[in-house]
């Protein structure tokens, strides 16, 4: 069994939780009687594709709350005893839904019960989906004329570089993404990229008043790695086959002032010609109308492995679900084509590549894909440039990323309401949530995808 972050990470946690598993899992067989059958789903747009495919025969629900955004969601404990008691969990394999990748692992793992995994970005293949890096944005050079104090010094944004990619960063208390596996008798470099929370980059390396490190953690296996650090780099030697845990530190003056202790990261060595480096791929493949009919058909062939008699069910509900689906595809090409702009301003995370790169237009956004990446005043001042350039009147914004989605807009979007040529601002929706008001509508992901975002998109690019 591989390790897994913020799962099993020695032998005596392995037991504790296996133990604790198992008493939560008496009771409920792994094949339950008809009418009986449920899943769970890592976020709303899965939710409403599973129940639109399974109909009366599976239900599914999602423990990402209603009014909640489900891509930068996290539990707030574990979780996995209650997506346990489900026949069906579907999520996505992306290191931007790490607690579901997370859960789907240990599920994998049970030996008492069984669940069907089913990862929807199994549907899409690999040459249609979209990679994504840092970007020169998100490595700016050092604040050389800022003066830095170690004793007030808080991290605001903690990366680990690996190949001009960023591999993982750090939210709150745990990582996203992960150290690629490590050849044996091979090496890979890690470079860290560290900001305060006033967005300021301090300088890293030796001579500098700020170094980065790394260390096992404590208890971890030895002698599979070795570890080489000059300041701002660090270099991972494979050893011995194996894995072990790490924990990377940014420190000042030789004195740790932060570190992931918390959620150390899995480093795998294995032998050369099994090392797999998986590329980034941006999650946001429910958003495109294409890809979501991948996700559909994918659905139908897995209920049917839970559910072998309602085979025909599923398929006709998955070919009826697609009718609808194409009529969102169809709705947003004839939209482009009637519009007078090809750019928009998004206050939003990058949350619409996929339509954007199918249907031929541009959104401009403050940030990239990662929801959690904080916008600054220049990202802001940039969106405003594009307003003027291209004279656009109406700009739109994630409602999800506004503190009240059914009545707010977020505040980047007010600040260029108030400060450029822009009159309305209006809500552009990924579908990955639902608000209160919506739910009461009973707006799924096709209401979504019609209500909300035509109106919209036909003001922005003045297509009406």
């Amino acid at each position: 069994m591989s390790l897994t972050r913020r799962s099993v990470l020695f032998a005596a946690g392995t037991a504790a939780t296996t133990s604790a598993l198992a008493g939560c899992l008496e009771g409920p067989p792994s094949v339950v009687e008809e009418g009986e059958h449920s899943g769970s789903a890592a976020f709303f747009s899965l939710q409403d594709w599973g129940n639109a495919v399974a109909g009366d025969v599976i239900a599914f629900d999602t423990p990402v709350e209603v009014g909640e955004m489900g891509h930068g969601w996290d539990p707030e404990g574990d979780i996995i005893p209650q997506i346990a008691q489900q026949d069906v969990f579907l999520y996505l394999q992306t290191p931007e839904f790490q607690w579901a990748v997370d859960v789907a692992h240990n599920l994998a793992d049970l030996d008492d019960r069984e669940i069907v995994l089913i990862d929807a970005m199994s549907a899409v293949s690999e040459s249609d989906l979209l990679t994504f890096t840092g970007g020169a944005e998100l490595l700016p050079t050092p604040d050389q004329d800022v003066e830095f104090d170690p004793a007030s010094f808080e991290v605001g944004e903690f990366e680990l570089i690996h190949s001009d990619e960023v591999v993982a960063w750090w939210h709150e208390d745990h990582w996203h993404g992960g150290v690629p596996d490590v050849p044996l008798d091979g090496i890979r470099i890690i470079s860290v990229h560290a900001e305060d929370t006033g967005r300021n980059v301090p300088p890293l390396g030796e001579g500098e008043q700020f170094q980065v490190g790394a260390r096992l953690a404590d208890g971890a296996p030895e002698g599979v790695v070795e570890i080489s650090i000059d300041g701002q780099g660090i270099e991972i030697q494979g050893v011995d086959s194996g894995q072990t845990l790490l924990v990377f530190e940014l420190r000042a003056n030789d004195e740790v002032i932060f570190d992931t202790a918390t959620d150390p990261t899995v480093v795998t060595v294995a032998e050369p010609e099994d090392v797999e480096i998986d590329a980034f791929y941006d999650p946001h493949i429910w958003v495109d109308p294409v890809h979501a009919q991948s996700i559909v058909d994918l659905l139908a062939d897995e209920f049917t492995a839970v559910v072998p008699d309602d085979e025909d069910t599923f398929r006709q509900h998955a070919k009826e679900y697609k009718e609808q689906l194409e009529r969102v595809d169809q709705a947003f090409e004839q939209l482009v084509a009637d519009a007078e702009l090809d750019i928009a301003v998004y206050v939003a995370h990058d949350a619409f590549r996929y339509v954007e790169d199918r249907y031929g237009f541009e959104l401009q956004t403050p940030v990239g894909v990662t929801p959690d990446a904080a916008e600054s005043l220049e990202d802001i001042a940039r969106l405003g440039q594009a307003i003027e350039e291209h004279e656009i009147d109406t700009i739109l914004f994630d409602p999800f990323e506004a503190p009240n989605p059914d009545e707010d807009i977020p505040q980047g979007a007010r600040v260029l309401l108030e400060e450029t040529r822009a009159e309305k601002a209006l809500p552009l929706s990924p579908a990955e949530g639902t608000t209160p008001a919506w739910r009461e509508q009973e707006y799924g992901w096709i209401e979504q995808m019609e209500e909300i975002n035509p109106p919209s998109l036909r003001q922005a690019l003045r297509a009406e």
